[in-house]
C-alpha cells in the first residue's frame, strides 16, 4: 500500500507543469507539500547552494509544525563535517538528530531551538555535484527513516536535480560549437533528422567514409534515401515507429555499399525536443562487421546461455582471458535457491530472464560492457575504466533491487554485488577468483550488498585458506574440546540445560572460537566431520552426566550441510542407541534460515528426529525468514530468541515489543522458549514477567570446560549432582 501511495507522490510531481517547465522554485514548493502529505514529517524544505557553495538559500518550505524559532545557518562553512558526509553518503539519516554525530554542527544551533526529533537530508545532485538539500524534519520521538522513505526522498531529490538541470541555462552555443567539431572528427556516424518534415539536417563525415555515399547528396534529403530504409525497409519502419513513441532505439543491420560489399552498422536512435518544440532525432551509428562477424562465430560455437541469451562462462572466461585492465563486477542473487524452491523452477527461470534484461539494459549505456551468466544466479560484467565504478555499481545495484513482477507476485530482488579492478589483481589472483572471494564478503553485508576488492580481503582469503589447511590437521589430531553454557529456567530458577559449544585449540593461535572457522568449515564440506564429532561428544558427555543422574538437556547447534545430508538420521538413532540417552534430553538446533532451505525435506527430517524422542531448537530465531505456517507445520519443541533483540532491550521499545511477541506466540503454539545473549539483571527481569522460560548468557556464566561447569552446576545447584 505504502508502495503505491508513494508512487503516485513521484507520479504527481513528475508529471506536474512546474516539472515539465523546469520552474525549480514551484517544483520545490510542489515537492515539500506532497512529502508532508504522504509522510510522517512536520517540516520539509528545500535549499539551493550557491555556484561557489558557500552559502545555502531557502527555496521551499511546507510544515505542519510549530513556526522555526532560528533557521539553518545559511553559510555552509559552518557545517563542513555535515557537507563531507552528504557528499560521501548522499544522504543522512539522523533517527536522533540530536544525538546523531554526522548532524553535530546542526544540533544546539538548530535541531535543539526547534524541537525537532529526527531528520533526514538527502544531496541534490547534477553530475555527483551537490547542488542543494532536500530535508525532512519529524519533531515526534522514536520514528525511525525506513529503507523506503529514504529511497522515496531520494527520488524526489533526483526529480529536484533534473529540474534545476533544466532550469540552468546551458552554454548552449559553445556546447554547439565543441559538439560539431567532436562529431566531425568521429570515426561514428552522427546524423540529425527533423521528424516534421523527415528532413536529413545534419550528417557527418563518417557516414560517406563508411557507406562511400557522398555527404552533400544526403544534407537535406528525406530519411527514406537512406541505405537502412532502401535495402531493410522493415526493420527500419519499425525503428522509426519506435523512435516516434519516445524510446531508444538500438540494433544491428546488414546493408550493401554501391561497390555490392557487405557491412554491418550498430545504430543508437533516440528522439528529442528543442526548446522550440521541434521533434528531432539523433542517429549514432559506426561500422561493427569486424566485431558481428567475430560475435556470429562465437554464437555457432554455442557460447550463449539459452535461457537469458547472454555469453556463457566459457565465453567470458576466455574474454577474461585477453583483458589486462577494466573493472569485473560479479552479481549474485541471495537467497535464489529458497526462491527457486517456494515458487518453482519456471518462476525461478522468470526472475533469471529478467535480470539479464535488466543487466543488457545497463550495458547499453556504456560504450563496451560484456555481459555473461556464469553459474545459477550469478552474471558477470566486463566495463571499461571509463567511468566512475563507485556510482556505476551502486546505479546497477539500485535497478537490479527494484521489484519484479513474474506472473501475480512481486518479488524484491536481493542482488550481491562485487567488483574488481582487474589492472590491480592481474599478476596476483585470476580476477575472477578475486570477485569470489569479494561476492562472499558482500552477501555478508547488512544494507548495500556491495564489495570492491582489495589486498585486505586476499590478505583475509590467504588466512583463510591456511585455516582450511589447519582444520584437516586439527580433525586427524584431536585439537578441538567441547565447551558448555548452561541454560537457566527462570521460572524455577534452576540450570535445566547445557549448549555444547565447540572450542579448537590451535597449535599456533591458540584456543579458537567457532567464528573463526566454522564458515570456512562449511564452504570447504568440513563442516561435516566437524559437526560428526561435536555431536558424538555431545551425546557422550550427556551420557555421563545422566549415568551420574545430573539431569540436563544437551544442545547442539546442527550446520546446514550436516542438517540436508544424507546420514544425520542413522547418525542420530546409532548415538541415541549407543548411549541409551533419555529421550527429550538431546535437542538439535538449526538457525531458521537454514531450516527454510528445503522445507518439505525440513518437515520430513524433523519430524522423523522427533519420534526418536530428540527435539528440535530453532537457533537466531526472528532473524530470518520466520512464519506462523511453518512453525505450526514443523515439530518444533523449542525457539531461541536471538541475542540482537535481547541486548537492545533496556534501550529498543521496538526490540521489547518483539520480543513479547516472540513470547506471546510461543505461549500460543506451546513452545518451548529460550533467550540468548542475557547480560543483565535488567534483561532478565523483563524476559521474567514476560514469562519467558529459559535464558542463557554472560549473566550466569560463559560457556566453560566439562570440569568447570560440574563445578558450577556443584555450587548453583548441588541437588543435581549426586
Amino acid at each position: 500500500m505504502k508502495r503505491r501511495r508513494y508512487q503516485r507522490l513521484l507520479e504527481l510531481l513528475t508529471n506536474s507543469v512546474a516539472k515539465q517547465q523546469g520552474d525549480f522554485a514551484k517544483t520545490a514548493e510542489l515537492a515539500t507539500e506532497l512529502l508532508c502529505q504522504y509522510l510522517d514529517v512536520q517540516h520539509a524544505s528545500v535549499w539551493s547552494w550557491s555556484r561557489d557553495q558557500h552559502v545555502q538559500f531557502e527555496v521551499a518550505r511546507f510544515g505542519s509544525g510549530k513556526p522555526l524559532k532560528t533557521p539553518r545557518p545559511l553559510h555552509l562553512n559552518q557545517i563542513p563535517s555535515y557537507i563531507d558526509q552528504l557528499k560521501q553518503k548522499r544522504h543522512i539519516d539522523a533517527n536522533d538528530a540530536v544525538a546523531d554525530w554526522r548532524m553535530s554542527e546542526l544540533a544546539e544551533v538548530y535541531f535543539s531551538v526547534n524541537g525537532i526529533a529526527s531528520a533526514l537530508d538527502i544531496a541534490i545532485r547534477i553530475n555527483g555535484h551537490i547542488e542543494g538539500v532536500l530535508s525532512l524534519e519529524r519533531t515526534s520521538a522514536g520514528h525511525h527513516w525506513s529503507d523506503l522513505e529514504i529511497h522515496l526522498a531520494s527520488q524526489v531529490a533526483d526529480q529536484l536535480a533534473l529540474t534545476l538541470a533544466t532550469h540552468d541555462a546551458y552554454r548552449k552555443d559553445e556546447l554547439l560549437t565543441l559538439f560539431q567539431s567532436a562529431a566531425e572528427q568521429s570515426a561514428q556516424v552522427s546524423m540529425l533528422i527533423n521528424l516534421h518534415t523527415e528532413a536529413i539536417e545534419y550528417i557527418n563525415s563518417a557516414h560517406e567514409q563508411i557507406t562511400g555515399i557522398p555527404k552533400e547528396k544526403m544534407l537535406g534529403a528525406s530519411l527514406k534515401q537512406l541505405s537502412f530504409f532502401k535495402q531493410q525497409p522493415k526493420q527500419a519502419e519499425m525503428t522509426l515507429a519506435k523512435v516516434l513513441r519516445g524510446e531508444a532505439a538500438t540494433g544491428e543491420v546488414m546493408l550493401n555499399r554501391e561497390s555490392g560489399q557487405e557491412y554491418w552498422l550498430r545504430y543508437h536512435a533516440s528522439q528529442f525536443i528543442t526548446q522550440r518544440g521541434n521533434h528531432y532525432v539523433l542517429v549514432s551509428s559506426e561500422d561493427c562487421t569486424e566485431q558481428h562477424n567475430y560475435q556470429a562465430e562465437l554464437e555457432r560455437l554455442a557460447w550463449r546461455c539459452s535461457l537469458t541469451g547472454l555469453y556463457n562462462r566459457t565465453h567470458f572466461n576466455r574474454l577474461l582471458d585477453r583483458t589486462y585492465s577494466g573493472q569485473l563486477l560479479l552479481v549474485d542473487l541471495i537467497g535464489f535457491k529458497r526462491f527457486n524452491d517456494t515458487y518453482g523452477h519456471e518462476q525461478g527461470d522468470a526472475l533469471l530472464i529478467e535480470v539479464a534484461r535488466r543487466l543488457k539494459h545497463f550495458a547499453s549505456l556504456y560504450a563496451d560492457c560484456s555481459i555473461a551468466r556464469v553459474g545459477s544466479d550469478e552474471f558477470a560484467l566486463l566495463l571499461d575504466d571509463s567511468g566512475d565504478i563507485d556510482v556505476c555499481c551502486h546505479r546497477l545495484y539500485q535497478q537490479l533491487r527494484n521489484p519484479i513482477n513474474i506472473g501475480r507476485e512481486q518479488v524484491d530482488p536481493k542482488p550481491a554485488l562485487a567488483a574488481v579492478d582487474i589492472a590491480e589483481v592481474a599478476e596476483l589472483v585470476a580476477p575472477l577468483t578475486c570477485a569470489d572471494i569479494a561476492l562472499q564478503y558482500a552477501k555478508k553485508k547488512q544494507g548495500t550488498a556491495i564489495q570492491f576488492f582489495n589486498s585486505a580481503l586476499l590478505k583475509a582469503f590467504k588466512d583463510d585458506a591456511q585455516i582450511e589447511r589447519d582444520l584437516h590437521a586439527a580433525i586427524r589430531g584431536r585439537q578441538f574440546e567441547l565447551y558448555y553454557q548452561p541454560l537457566k529456567d527462570l521460572q524455577s530458577c534452576s540450570y535445566i540445560g547445557a549448549e555444547a559449544l565447540i572450542r579448537w585449540h590451535h597449535p599456533k593461535r591458540g584456543v579458537l572460537y567457532p567464528g573463526a572457522f566454522i564458515d570456512i568449515a562449511e564452504q570447504s564440506g568440513l563442516i561435516n566431520a566437524i559437526g560428526t564429532w561435536v555431536l558424538e561428544a555431545a551425546c557422550r558427555q550427556l551420557n555421563l552426566w545422566q549415568h551420574h543422574n545430573i539431569n540436563i538437556a544437551m544442545h547442539v547447534n546442527v550446520s546446514a550441510r550436516q542438517f540436508f545430508g544424507s546420514n544425520l538420521y542413522e547418525q542420530v538413532w546409532q548415538l541415541l542407541n549407543r548411549y541409551r540417552l533419555k529421550p527429550g534430553t538431546l535437542i538439535l538446533e538449526i538457525t531458521e534460515t537454514e531450516l527454510m532451505e528445503d522445507i518439505r525435506y525440513a518437515t520430513n527430517l524433523c519430524q522423523e528426529l522427533a519420534d526418536l524422542g530428540v527435539g528440535l531448537a530453532i537457533d537466531d530465531f526472528g532473524t530470518g525468514y520466520s512464519s506462523m505456517r511453518y512453525l505450526k507445520q514443523f515439530p518444533i519443541s523449542k525457539l531461541k530468541i536471538d541475542r540482537s533483540f535481547i541486548s537492545d532491550l533496556s534501550i529498543s521499545r521496538e526490540s521489547r515489543e518483539i520480543v513479547s511477541a516472540i513470547i506471546a506466540m510461543a505461549k500460543a503454539l506451546n513452545i518451548s522458549l529460550t533467550a540468548e545473549g542475557v547480560e543483565t539483571a535488567e534483561q532478565e527481569r523483563f524476559l521474567t514477567s514476560c514469562m519467558c522460560h529459559q535464558a542463557q548468557g554472560f549473566l550466569y556464566s560463559p560457556a566453560l570446560r566439562e570440569a568447570e561447569f560440574s563445578a558450577f552446576l556443584q555450587q548453583s545447584q548441588p541437588a543435581l549432582l549426586h
